[in-house]
């Protein structure tokens, strides 16, 4: 039986053949074992609770690229936290340390190849560790896959389990999804209900006719032009706070 050395205490142990984990027999940390060799497994703890992470959906939803009324009428259809595999690799590039995280489990998720480790909050796995039920999803991706494609030298390679909430919501009887980091609090999406800009198009073009026929007018007859342009200035600013009230 093959033996592997802890990566952690140095101990040596069996491995036994195929295996991608193993517990390290002398000080019970866990080791994550690809075709690069063997790795730390290390933990991202959730700084955010379920409640909270609602609450980042909801000042995300009200951000001023999003549909208007989608902080308030967006209803909730499913909220999953996880913890999702990635690969963090710290290089020396030039004398420079620089951490490339990938995903270490294959995902249509948006957002999962910008997460960022924050330096400090890494917890090394071992059986001490309460992940409070919350789902481990099982790396299906090996290390080699990215190892040629980054740049300078290895320091360190490791597999991390990061912290995040999948959110399926429902707008306009269509259905949305959102990923949001556990850790920081940041919000990935690929598409999200947008807010409308055809009003603003009207506005705009009435504004330049506005200008356009009223300073044509003034040339002409300067009484009648002020007259046009000052009925149609109020207008365009009732209509421009109507469409930023309501769109």
């Amino acid at each position: 039986m093959a033996k592997i050395k802890c990566t952690k205490c140095g101990a040596p142990n069996d491995l036994d053949a195929g295996a991608k984990f193993m517990r390290c027999g002398y000080c019970d940390s866990q080791i994550y074992i690809d075709k690069s060799g063997a790795g730390f497994f290390y933990v991202l703890p959730y700084q955010l609770d379920a409640d909270a992470a609602n609450g980042v959906f909801r000042r995300w939803a009200a951000g001023s690229e999003r549909a208007k009324d989608l902080e308030s009428t967006a209803r909730m259809v499913a909220t999953q936290a996880k913890y999702f595999p990635v690969f963090m690799f710290r290089r020396d590039v030039g004398g420079r340390e620089d951490v490339y995280v990938q995903p270490a489990r294959s995902t249509t998720l948006p957002g999962l190849h910008n997460l960022k480790v924050p330096p400090g909050d890494l917890k090394v796995f071992d059986q001490k560790h309460d992940f409070g039920g919350v789902d481990l999803e099982q790396p299906n991706i090996e290390m080699m896959a990215y190892l040629d494609t980054l740049p300078g030298e290895s320091k360190e390679q490791a597999l991390v389990y990061f912290p995040i909430y999948t959110m399926d919501y429902d707008y306009g009887g269509n259905r949305y999804q959102i990923v949001i980091d556990g850790s920081s609090g940041e919000v990935f999406a690929a598409t999200w209900p947008p807010r409308q800009a055809a009003g603003y198009y009207v506005v705009g073009i009435g504004g330049f006719v506005a200008c356009a026929v009223g300073g044509g007018l003034l040339a002409v007859n300067p009484i009648l032009g002020g007259i046009i342009i000052g009925a149609m200035v109020p207008a365009l600013f009732g209509g421009g706070y109507y469409i930023a009230k309501n769109m």
